[in-house]
């Protein structure tokens, strides 16, 4: 079985190196052209703890998290940083259920906190009443592109091809066919590109499966929140982590769609909103401009979250995306499921 990966983000490195550590047979190449600016993995905030509020996606983060911590040389490699996370949920919100899921891999990590014992921890203030939070413990943040940059290296070291080619298009027979106009027949092709998805599958003729850009964009600043480690606001959008010594990465939700991918210039009315609810919501100084903004954009799926799905029925070429900046927390659990999909011809979405 030869499989042809195209794009080598996190998700392509991490799903290459999975099918080529799961059986004696399996053939896999993967088409890693540079990108033009930062690719969604290496500007990514690397955001990972394992409650979500969808329930399927916080099976993968707790999976993924459970097998991180688990192992000494995939904690090395994504340069994981244990500082705790906080998520705080809108009023009348119930987390119980997807606090079980974590409880079940991350024993004792998770507990369910009322608005008081939020402000009582930590700088929050100016909470809508009934708010609660899912403490977590056993959380924190990673480094995508190094996680990513070491599996690359593995894969090489085994003798798996990485070529820095770039790719004009994928055929249903399937193939790729390669920007100098070769064709590379195979007998499964993914396209993990990450925002580059969608026009991989337009100059293909394929489906766009309901894939769209969407640009992400955070802040460092060099004014930290004492104590605060990891954090989601769903009360107001804002989310961010320590940054080393006394800095911090902040930032909200990103609403431009359809980016370019490549260099994406920074949104000026998002920086300004962003130290608007930390001022805010944390206290930190207003009018604090901040010492660096990463704007980047990654895929986005109608149906969120990093997943396999089969671009159309009968042909075996599917994608690897959708996580839309959030794929840090799921990609490893994500990545196992996607590989078994492949290699036993599970049904997938489409």
């Amino acid at each position: 079985m030869r499989v042809v990966i195209v794009g080598a983000g996190i998700a392509g490195a991490l799903l290459a190196w999975r099918l080529h550590r799961s059986r004696p047979g399996v053939g896999v190449e993967v088409y890693a052209a540079t990108p033009p600016g930062p690719d969604a993995t290496g500007a990514s905030g690397g955001l990972v703890r394992g409650f979500d509020r969808d329930a399927v996606a916080g099976r993968l983060a707790a999976i993924s998290l459970a097998e991180l911590r688990g192992d000494a040389r995939l904690l090395a490699a994504a340069a994981y940083r244990e500082v705790g996370s906080v998520y705080l949920l809108p009023p009348g919100s119930d987390p119980t259920g997807s606090v079980r899921l974590v409880e079940e891999l991350l024993p004792g990590s998770a507990a369910v906190l009322t608005g008081a014992e939020i402000t009582g921890r930590w700088p929050f203030r100016d909470l809508p009443a009934g708010t609660v939070a899912v403490a977590e413990r056993d959380a924190g943040y990673l480094s995508p592109a190094r996680l990513r940059d070491a599996v690359l290296g593995w894969l090489a070291d085994a003798g798996v091809a990485v070529r820095t080619v770039a790719v004009a298009g994928v055929e249903p027979t399937p193939a790729v066919r390669v920007a100098d106009g070769g064709t590379v027949a195979c007998d499964v092709v993914v396209v993990a590109a990450g925002p580059w998805t969608p026009a991989v599958l337009r100059s293909s003729a394929l489906p766009g499966q309901g894939l769209r850009t969407r640009q992400i964009q955070y802040q460092l600043y060099r004014e930290g929140a004492a104590g605060l480690g990891a954090f989601v606001d769903d009360t107001c959008g804002l989310y961010g982590r320590p940054d080393g010594a006394g800095r911090m990465l902040l930032g909200v939700p990103g609403d431009r769609w359809d980016v370019e991918p490549g260099v994406v210039p920074a949104d000026p009315a998002k920086i300004d909103l962003t130290a608007d609810r930390a001022r805010r919501r944390l206290g930190l100084p207003a009018g604090g401009r901040p010492v660096r903004t990463v704007a980047s954009c990654d895929c986005y799926h109608e149906q969120p979250g990093l997943a396999l799905r089969q671009v159309l029925a009968g042909a075996p070429v599917f994608t690897f995306t959708g996580g839309c900046g959030g794929a840090a927390k799921t990609v490893l659990a994500a990545s196992t499921a996607a590989a078994a999909a492949l290699l036993d011809r599970s049904p997938v979405p489409r």
